[in-house]
């Protein structure tokens, strides 16, 4: 009995031992800083004021680098996360801080709501007056071309080039501190003017 209890032990001591050695299983499959993001369709907003905002018209999906934008910062979110319930606040502020130093014209915010319906997004945007669009990935489509290991909440930062290209510059796991401090870091990172 004391042996197996010992070989069990052992077993569980080299596996740990492995983990920390690897690191987290598919950690290299996230997204990279200096890394191109995946291409995955959106559903273009049915609201008028956030389709103006992304500079898109028509109707149907569209792409990431359609929107008008230099930097596209995405966060991904999900309704149950207390962490992206309690940060929900300070992005509404992050948002209305971009237009309070004129750079709406270069930046643009939206949120991907992983593995939430449409109505579980159209909830979160509700209680938690979200100013800036949001978008359903129900299917983990989209979570998934990303690697599918991102824990929520997860912010990417986008360069759109004039070729239509998205270099990612920014990854970020978890909550900021400061609003103003996370946007003058994302316009330095960006080298926006």
């Amino acid at each position: 009995m004391r042996a197996r209890n010992v070989r069990r032990l052992t077993t569980w001591i080299v596996c740990l031992a492995w983990l920390f050695a690897v690191g987290p299983v598919g950690a290299e499959s996230l997204p990279q800083k200096g890394g191109v993001l995946p291409v995955f369709d959106l559903q273009a907003p049915e609201d008028p004021d956030h389709k103006c905002y992304l500079g898109l018209t028509g109707e149907g999906p569209f792409r990431i680098p359609q929107i008008k934008a230099q930097v596209v910062l995405i966060e991904i979110f999900s309704m149950y996360c207390p962490a992206c319930q309690k940060e929900a606040p300070k992005i509404n502020a992050l948002f209305k801080a971009i237009e309070k130093n004129n750079l709406q014209d270069k930046i643009k915010l939206i949120g991907i709501g992983a593995n939430n319906s449409a109505f579980e997004v159209e909830f979160f945007r509700k209680s938690y007056d979200v100013l800036f669009p949001l978008f359903a990935d129900d299917d983990m489509a989209i979570y998934n071309a990303l690697g599918g290991e991102i824990r929520t909440p997860y912010f990417m930062a986008v360069k759109i080039s004039e070729k239509g290209t998205s270099e990612i510059f920014h990854t970020h796991l978890g909550g900021f501190e400061d609003v103003d401090q996370f946007l003058q870091q994302i316009v330095q990172e960006s080298g926006l003017q």
